[in-house]
């Protein structure tokens, strides 16, 4: 349902987007329909899901532009993904996933279940699955290939792979937009559990935020209204899916082999979240075609 003809050379195929060259320094980012969990790339896709994630990140980017700049450069795309694409500069992707948690769930729950600690970051007894964190953490992980587990790791891991200075820059920028957001989100009745961002070098040194920002792909969004650590969280982003591949499927996600396709009540189930995370955190529908 997804497979569109853009006539440039392609760059890079990732889960979810694919990145075409404009020239030498620009790039067309097209966001699709396709959805991925457990690293797996599901089926069907989710209809309307790639334009969510571009409209939303084009917002998000306006409320953060005073704290760092982004890679837009401007959104006249080809008419076959109007709506979905960018384009953007071509940047020095530097090679780490920026997760900021302002609280427990995820992989960071099950870390702190053995060691109290999530990335080396050790954090108070007494906590549940969506306990809100004392404070906000800086929890990286490393960048993995097409098919492979991204890995949580410690700052001291970060530091050794881009340098001491850059990754005091990517760490206080990472949390720097998890606080400015949870708060707008808050404000409109949202939970910001975590968020991942990616950042990328011009050629003159400035950091540059790049690809998507608090999308329902990249973040974790509950209801305010219904959040109650320690029980089932009420999400707005594709943890619904994986509950669904968990919890009701049948699938063993240890067993290597790839998930059942999605059934169409929680394809439907899962585009009304996202549209309902769109419309929430922008006050506005989700633009027509």
């Amino acid at each position: 349902m997804d497979e569109l003809s853009v006539d440039l050379p392609l760059v890079h195929a990732g889960k979810v987007r694919e990145l075409y060259a404009l020239g030498e320094d620009r790039l067309l980012m097209v966001a699709s329909d396709r959805i991925s969990a457990f690293d797996f790339v599901l089926e069907p896709g989710v209809p309307d899901k790639g334009r969510v994630l571009t409209q939303l990140s084009l917002w998000w980017f306006a409320q953060l532009g005073d704290l760092v700049p982004h890679h837009v450069l401007s959104t006249d795309v080809p008419a076959a993904v109007a709506g979905r694409a960018v384009v953007c500069e071509r940047l020095d992707m530097l090679p780490v996933e920026c997760v900021a948690r302002g609280y427990l769930t995820g992989s960071g729950w099950l870390e702190y279940q053995a060691s109290r600690t999530v990335c080396g970051v050790a954090l108070p007894d007494g906590l549940v699955d969506g306990s809100r964190l004392p404070e906000p953490i800086f929890t990286p992980a490393t960048k993995a290939a097409l098919g492979e587990h991204d890995e949580n790791v410690d700052f001291a891991t970060v530091a050794a792979t881009v340098g001491a200075e850059t990754a005091a820059a990517l760490r206080d920028l990472t949390l720097a937009v998890y606080a400015r957001a949870e708060g707008i989100a808050r404000d409109r009745g949202l939970v910001l559990a975590d968020t991942k961002v990616e950042f990328g070098r011009r050629r003159d040194g400035t950091i540059v935020l790049a690809d998507e920002v608090l999308t329902p792909d990249s973040s974790r969004f509950w209801d305010a209204e219904t959040w109650r650590p320690g029980q089932r969280l009420d999400s707005f982003d594709k943890q619904y899916v994986r509950n669904w591949l968990l919890d009701e499927s049948g699938w063993d996600r240890h067993s290597g082999q790839a998930p059942p396709a999605l059934p169409d009540s929680v394809v439907a189930a899962t585009r009304q979240r996202y549209l309902e995370a769109y419309e929430r955190l922008t006050g506005s529908p989700l633009p027509a075609r």
